[in-house]
């Protein structure tokens, strides 16, 4: 008979996969995959793509694969300035709509650029105000320095680094802690019960955001991973890795598979969390 110790706890957390994780293939086939390598569900990224932002077909999506949608990423990038509107306020009113109309626990947001001096100028004050008027979580992501060669840009407003500023809710992404050069241990130390959402990928340091498949990279994915497993973190851990140099679909079906399965190794913890000590800068309080 197995010892208390040898049993593998099932965490809390659930593992989703990121629609931009297949791209340049599409939102659809996004649900597909993560349907048949048995992820808990996806996030959608909302972007160029009109499936990703049409809430219908979401859910049609969702219904065919049975595979619930467990968070909205608000279009803040680039290449979705006027996804949504160009109003940033409008663009997180609707992430927030199509959350709640889908079922989704967590609204994905950017800090402002710093040319939106007016969104930046109410972001903290406005996502407090948003947050207070819904059950979904706001949970704002950490960005990172632009960098070309031996100049620096900081592009983010009020800053990249989300925990100088009072959020209810952060998102911590590893691939941006690794492009940032930041300590992803201490920043999750600093974000504390207030880390809510995770996105897993890799990086090697370098001054291009790489999401690369966990562990193949210098980031300490497994040892945040272990240690929200131990803690009781009952967020989401969202695989948002960078497959587009996949020479096939079978090549970045593969690179998922990986992901997941590097993911779930390292969530589940061999004890239980009060027969082990977790280090401080990994203890994330359940809510």
């Amino acid at each position: 008979m197995a010892e208390a110790r040898d049993v593998v706890r099932i965490p809390d957390a659930k593992v989703a996969l990121s629609t931009a994780s297949v791209y340049p293939e599409s939102t659809a086939t996004a649900f597909e995959i993560a349907a048949r390598l048995g992820y808990d569900g996806v996030e959608v990224m909302v972007w160029t793509d009109p499936v990703s932002q049409d809430i219908e077909a979401l859910r049609r999506l969702s219904d065919y694969h049975r595979i619930p949608v467990l968070a909205v990423h608000a279009p803040c990038l680039l290449i979705t300035q006027r996804v949504w509107s160009t109003d940033p306020w409008t663009k997180l009113q609707r992430a927030r709509a199509a959350a709640e109309k889908l079922g989704a626990s967590t609204v994905v947001v950017h800090p402002p650029f710093r040319w939106q001096r007016q969104y930046a100028r109410d972001f903290v004050d406005g996502i407090w105000r948003m947050a207070n008027e819904t059950d979904v979580r706001f949970a704002v992501e950490n960005m990172y320095p632009w960098r070309y060669r031996d100049r620096e840009m900081l592009a983010y407003a009020p800053d990249w680094d989300v925990t100088k500023e009072d959020y209810r809710h952060f998102t911590i992404d590893l691939s941006h802690a690794s492009t940032s050069r930041t300590d992803t241990l201490r920043m999750v130390e600093r974000m504390g019960d207030r880390l809510g959402h995770v996105h897993l990928a890799d990086g090697r340091g370098s001054a291009k955001d790489e999401h690369l498949v966990p562990g193949r990279g210098d980031q300490p994915c497994a040892e945040v991973l272990e240690g929200l497993a131990r803690s009781g973190f009952d967020g989401h851990v969202v695989i948002e890795v960078n497959t587009r140099r996949a020479m096939s679909s079978a090549e970045r079906e593969a690179d998922l598979a990986e992901a997941l399965a590097f993911t779930r190794l390292h969530l589940a913890s061999a004890s239980s969390p009060s027969s082990l000590s977790t280090p401080s800068s990994l203890r994330v309080p359940r809510r």
